[in-house]
């Protein structure tokens, strides 16, 4: 603080006044600084009291004699994460930090717990480790050095942070309680600090049930009280770190003495604790290796194993997955993300994670390491190959190798857990149901009485208007009648007004509130298809359908040949859990595609030979439709050329009349001259001679007839459509030449053209898919894997949207005569044989099914108009192909059409 008696003696010459008020302002900086200073040393002596015996609330430990523990306090190779390694001597624990595991946490519980009495152990830390890193990275691996110090129970996890079952300290002075950080309670500590933490059971203790934290031997905290949880626990010393190196001492002599003498955990009674016994040393651990089919209870079966076998350490993809998370790695997804249970993703965006380094580094030290362990991997246990590569890790590293096959009905454990967890989830729904529906009923009471109190408000507001009316008419009246009375001379006595109450006469006792709803939710059941459920169907399959497709063929039941020292079965015996496996492995076959699947030789030469085909039905249909265009044309010249002579004809002997009747006139007058000039000359003698008009010279009959003839030739005969639709279809010899140089696709629209390819097309992959998978036991492609292998094999995808129908299995259909779908198993049945000579026998099908379609609809049936859309499909019909079939938007039903004559296949 600052000396006023320095101010004062530096202000001397200064006059009276001025210094004085100088001091005043001085005097009023420093006294917020003194009180600030004053809360700053209180807050000290909070976290920190002073290390005095007077001061200090425990008392020290009395002279015991009783029977001590035997043995050394240590940690169990079972009771540490893999990630620790205990030093041969001087009692350090080291983390590792390679391959990733620089950011998970490292976990040991002691092998001695306190039931009663008091006692206390120390760490030192040696230092804090660090390594390079990306700092992209830093954002998603939370605090580089963690270390937590305290007390849980052996059932809970190694890492303090999961469960309710521990409490302890951390470097940054707080308080956890399980995974919840409660509040700071003391300073921060670190490199070179002494921590020792203090557990106090004495029921004769004043400071009982409590744990305290001490730093360099002085009180870092008061004591902190169990949680209610802890109380009556046996209670392990625990230790949480990551990028640390620590120093644990449990006796018998302290590191840093405290204000008190304290019992070292080495130092207990044996009537106080609880020593967990070390593993004999001619036992050999266990590497277990479940064998599940996949989405048959794998995990469910896993997490009720290692809840009963504590002892036990999980190897998996899942496990590091749950460790990463407990460790706090930021996993962008979200840890509820994956794409399988067996191996899912990291997606970390951290390399040494994300590229499996820190699998393979716990694989390379878990053979070192005495624990019993479960290889849990769902497809590599299943396949031989896989697991000689597993069995190969452990060959002579001391482990016993067993192999538990769990197939076919699962016992009541698995069953009850599963309904367990359906009625768990189900009372969830329904009591998030019943709280909606109960606070919409509160909501709604609450409205009408807020509405009850706004009409009861309201009326009262009237009644009160009402009372003031008639009061001021009342007045009024009286003034009236006193000017009345005093005009007459007489007194006026004013009428009393009764006095009002001062509650309101039309206040009401309160209604009583409806009853409210039952506070229980009602308790829910499972339904019979729900207690007829034996696993979790969860949204997340065992593994992806590529690895599923490409690996369940070759799935096996491990034998003692392989390298185990035993198999067990533990579900079905050994010859109905075989028969188990290859009836779920044919089944399988029947509705799961086989993703690495070639096309083979066969469908190559095959399909080559119907495009040199269908190219020249195109070329013919082209040529065809060209030749029909050019009669067409030389008709239609024809009848233009006809028309034209004939109008000729028609305008030459309009003419010719108009002419003849001019000369015919011409004549007349001359006839009129000549009589009247005849009658002249009678009268005077004298004869009159009359011109005669010379005739037009006819047309020689030659030239006429020539022309005549040119123009009336003899009409073609019309052509006889229906000789063409009367053709059997089936007996035609050549598609080429079915009727007088007419091809049978003749009538082909664009519809039929796409609907013949396809025939062809899906003819030759269900003969090829046969072929190509040479496996007896499936029967068929399945309806469901047809776009599949559509793109697989033909190498453009199959949209059936494009045909004018809404599934595959309508578009099928349509193509019945081709292919059928199989009722039982839902594979493609071929209708026509592979080895069929002439592929004119698609030509066949699909005029027959056009003839079919048309007939249906010139009788008014709408269901088989077809809806295809020409712009999606390209390539299946000549160029110049227009759609010939009516079209209804609304179509339904497709395929009733296509049943093919009997005998046709008989060919």
């Amino acid at each position: 603080s600052i000396d006023l008696r320095l101010l004062v003696r530096a202000t001397m010459a200064e006059p009276a006044a001025k210094r004085a008020k100088k001091e005043e302002e001085a005097e009023e900086a420093v006294a917020p600084m003194e009180e600030e200073e004053q809360k700053e040393e209180e807050a000290a002596k909070a976290l920190q009291p002073e290390a005095r015996k007077d001061d200090e609330a425990e008392e020290d430990s009395p002279a015991d004699k009783s029977p001590k523990i035997k043995g050394c306090v240590t940690f169990l190779t079972k009771d540490t994460t893999m990630n620790v390694m205990p030093s041969s001597y001087g009692n350090i624990l080291v983390p590792l930090t390679d391959g990733g595991l620089q950011y998970l946490l490292a976990g040991a519980r002691a092998s001695v717990g306190v039931k009663s009495g008091r006692y206390m152990y120390e760490v030192k830390v040696i230092e804090n480790t660090s390594t390079a890193e990306d700092p992209q990275v830093k954002l998603k691996v939370g605090s580089r050095h963690v270390l937590k110090l305290g007390f849980s129970m052996d059932t809970a996890s190694l890492l303090v942070g999961e469960g309710d079952q521990a409490v302890c300290f951390d470097s940054e002075g707080t308080l956890w309680i399980g995974k919840e950080q409660k509040k700071t309670v003391a300073k921060k500590f670190g490199s070179g600090d002494i921590v020792a933490v203090l557990l106090n059971l004495d029921a004769s203790s004043a400071n009982c049930l409590t744990v305290s934290l001490f730093v360099n031997g002085k009180r870092a905290c008061k004591p902190q009280a169990l949680p209610e949880n802890l109380v009556g626990k046996t209670l392990f010393p625990c230790m949480t770190f990551k990028n640390v190196l620590i120093h644990y001492n449990f006796g018998p002599e302290q590191i840093e003495p405290l204000p008190f003498t304290c019992r070292m955990l080495q130092t207990a009674s044996a009537a106080d604790v609880v020593v967990k016994p070390a593993p004999a040393a001619s036992a050999k651990p266990e590497v277990l290796f479940p064998v599940f089919l996949p989405d048959e209870g794998t995990f469910d079966w896993l997490d009720i194993f290692l809840e009963e076998h504590r002892d036990y350490t999980e190897l998996s993809d899942r496990a590091i997955l749950r460790w990463a998370e407990l460790s706090g790695l930021v996993r962008p997804k979200g840890y509820a993300a994956r794409t399988c249970n067996d191996k899912p993703e990291y997606s970390f965006g951290i390399p040494t994670m994300d590229d499996g380094s820190i699998r393979k580094t716990l694989m390379s030290i878990a053979p070192i390491q005495a624990r019993n362990y479960v290889i849990m991997e769902v497809k590599a246990n299943l396949l031989k190959s896989e697991r000689a590569e597993l069995l190969a890790r452990w060959a002579g590293a001391g482990f016993k190798i067993a192999a538990n096959v769990m197939m076919g009905d699962p016992p009541a454990s698995i069953k009850e857990r599963t309904h367990a967890i359906l009625l768990k989830e189900k009372q969830a729904v329904s009591d998030a149901d019943f709280k909606k529906k109960k606070d919409e009923e509160k909501k709604k009471l609450e409205a009408a009485k807020k509405q009850k109190q706004l009409e009861k408000q309201r009326a009262l507001v009237l009644k009160r208007q009402k009372k003031a009316a008639e009061k001021a008419r009342k007045k009024l009246e009286n003034v009236r009648k006193r000017k009345e009375a005093e005009a007459k001379g007489e007194e006026f006595v004013e009428e009393e007004e009764p006095a009002e109450d001062d509650k309101e006469e039309d206040e009401k006792e309160e209604e009583e509130e409806p009853a409210a709803m039952d506070e229980e939710p009602p308790q829910v059941e499972l339904s019979p298809e729900e207690k007829a459920q034996v696993y979790l169907k969860g949204s997340t399959k065992d593994l992806i359908d590529y690895a599923m497709n490409t690996s369940f063929p070759k799935f096996t039941i491990p034998t003692k040949d392989e390298g185990f020292d035993s198999v067990a079965f533990e579900w079905l015996k050994e010859a109905k859990c075989r028969a188990h496996l290859k009836d779920w492995v044919q089944a399988k076959k029947t509705t799961t595609r086989i993703e690495d699947l070639k096309p083979g030789d066969w469908f190559a030469e095959k399909s080559k030979d119907w495009q040199k085909i269908l190219a020249s039905w195109h070329a013919k249909s082209t040529s065809y439709k060209s030749g029909i265009a050019k009669k067409a044309a030389e008709k239609a010249a024809k009848q233009a050329k006809k028309l034209a002579l004939k109008a000729q004809e028609e305008r030459k002997k309009a003419l010719e009349d108009k002419k003849a009747a001019a000369v015919a006139a011409e004549k007349a007058a001359a006839e009129k001259v000549a009589a009247a000039g005849k009658a002249a000359g009678e009268g005077e003698g004298e004869e009159v001679a009359v011109e005669a008009i010379p005739a037009k010279e006819a047309e020689p009959a030659e030239a006429k007839d020539a022309a005549m003839k040119e123009a009336e030739e003899e009409p073609e005969p019309e052509e006889d459509t229906s000789a063409f639709e009367k053709l059997d279809v089936y007996g035609v010899e050549e598609v080429l030449d079915a009727l007088s140089g007419e091809p049978l696709f003749s009538r082909f629209g664009f519809e039929d053209w796409a609907l013949m390819s396809l025939r062809a097309e899906l003819h030759l992959l269900a003969h090829a898919f046969t072929r190509d998978v040479d496996d007896p036991d499936r029967g068929g492609m399945h309806l469901d894997h047809v776009g599949f292998y559509y793109q697989k094999y033909f190498k453009k995808p199959l949209n059936h949207k494009l045909y004018g129908v809404d599934t595959v299995e309508e578009l099928m259909a349509f193509l019945r005569d081709t292919v059928v779908v199989s009722r039982k198993d839902k594979v493609l049945e071929p209708q026509v044989p592979d080895n069929f000579e002439s592929q004119g026998i698609f030509i066949m099908l699909t005029e027959e099914a056009r003839r079919d379609r048309l007939r249906r609809v010139d009788l008014g049936d709408d269901t088989a108009k077809l809806r295809m859309q020409q712009a999606g499909i390209n390539g299946v019909a000549p160029l110049g192909t227009r759609s010939l079939a009516p079209v209804n938007p609304k179509a339904s039903g497709p395929g009733a059409w296509q049943q093919p004559k009997p005998g046709w296949n008989q060919w």
